[in-house]
């Protein structure tokens, strides 16, 4: 059993780090105040390989792992949260989905300008009406006059004003019910098809979350992803990945919450010395590091087992237990975490000249998006009872 990470793993972490601290950190509060999607960094995102991290070169990804996509993540969100999930919904998510489901000539078409960063990604499977029962969906396609007519609407998408391809879930069969709803590839400036209203969010303001909609949009029967009806189910198996990078997200929230705290309190002064020298601080320190250091080892383990899958072959084996555990423990531990940074900052965790209050603002997602924290549990259960 092996904890370190290799000389490369390592050397990949301090790149991101500085580079987030270089490219990302001077801009963080700007972006977030104006609710500003930060398009200038896409480019130097796609330059670094971050757009691609999951893919082999020959589709024009960065041929790496989870593990490592965990620790890109993970400091990229250090920094900014925002920056996280866009690179995350756009690898994880709509790339992923192609990659994984598509046919070669779907491969060649777009997960190669998504992996180089040429082209943004986004995915669309939530609902006004589906969110946790994601098996509810209502937007429905019909195969009409050699394409695909697809009509409704999805909330809740990230990166959706800014994407030039979505992977969005359809009825096509309404009487299969989750066996009923397939995959669909549609590219930016199809005719019926628009991003609707821009969410005005509590965090992680300067990612796009928005509602995409469908009417009578006409989609070439050959972006069918996936076979028809395995949409929804496919959707599950992608989601198993995809948690990995929320949880990823979560523990570098954390991370940079904790950091500003430690920092804080060595410098703060009360009653003439430091705070950190009083023990209440120092236990609220101790547990900080060691939640983080947890939900990282469960992290790691998910992506570990992820890579193991991909390297075994086995397109069956799966790692959702795992994924679902991490990204559960990971999402609540970013929201203690960033709640007690603010409480050791006090009033100045309070007011916006310090990244506490962001962090604090920015973690709640970890516990909502790609399944709630009561979805991941009902998820572990069932894998535990074998249901």
């Amino acid at each position: 059993m092996e904890f370190s990470l290799s000389d490369e793993q390592q050397q990949l972490r301090r790149t991101v780090r500085e580079f987030a601290d270089r490219e990302i950190a001077p801009h963080v509060m700007e972006w977030d105040e104006a609710s500003q999607f930060p398009s200038e960094i896409i480019p130097k995102l796609a330059e670094m390989g971050f757009l691609g991290v999951i893919f082999p070169e020959k589709y024009g990804g960065a041929g790496m792992g989870y593990l490592e996509y965990a620790i890109i993540i993970e400091e990229l969100s250090r920094v900014d949260g925002s920056v996280g999930i866009i690179v995350a919904a756009h690898n994880s998510l709509c790339t992923n989905h192609i990659y994984k489901f598509g046919t070669e000539a779907q491969r060649q078409k777009y997960v190669v300008p998504l992996a180089q960063g040429v082209k943004l990604g986004c995915w669309s499977l939530t609902e006004p009406e589906a969110g946790s029962d994601a098996g509810g969906t209502r937007t429905e396609a019909a195969c009409q006059g050699g394409c695909w007519l697809l009509n409704g609407a999805k909330t809740f998408t990230t990166n959706g004003h800014h994407a030039d391809i979505c992977v969005a879930m359809a009825v096509t069969d309404a009487s299969q019910k989750h066996h009923g709803i397939s995959a669909f590839i549609i590219e930016q400036g199809t005719p019926g098809f628009r991003p609707g209203k821009k969410e005005n969010k509590l965090g992680l303001r300067a990612s796009d979350t928005s509602e995409v909609v469908f009417t009578d949009c006409r989609v070439p029967v050959e972006n069918l992803l996936g076979k028809e009806g395995e949409g929804f189910v496919n959707s599950l198996q992608v989601l198993d990945g995809g948690r990995i990078s929320i949880a990823a997200l979560g523990i570098g929230m954390a991370q940079g919450a904790y950091e500003c705290a430690l920092r804080y309190a060595k410098e703060r002064k009360q009653f003439g010395k430091a705070i950190s020298q009083f023990q209440a601080i120092q236990f609220k320190l101790a547990d900080m590091t060691m939640q983080v250091e947890a939900a990282r080892l469960l992290t790691y383990r998910a992506a570990w087992l992820a890579d193991r899958a991909i390297a075994s072959g086995d397109s069956e084996a799966r790692f959702t237990r795992e994924s679902s555990m991490a990204k559960l423990y990971a999402g609540e531990v970013a929201v203690q975490v960033a709640n007690e940074a603010v409480q050791i900052l006090g009033g100045y965790g309070f007011i916006k000249d310090y990244p506490a209050e962001k962090f604090y603002r920015d973690v709640k997602l970890c516990t909502i998006g790609e399944g709630t924290s009561e979805i991941q549990r009902l998820v572990i259960a069932r894998q535990i009872l074998g249901k």
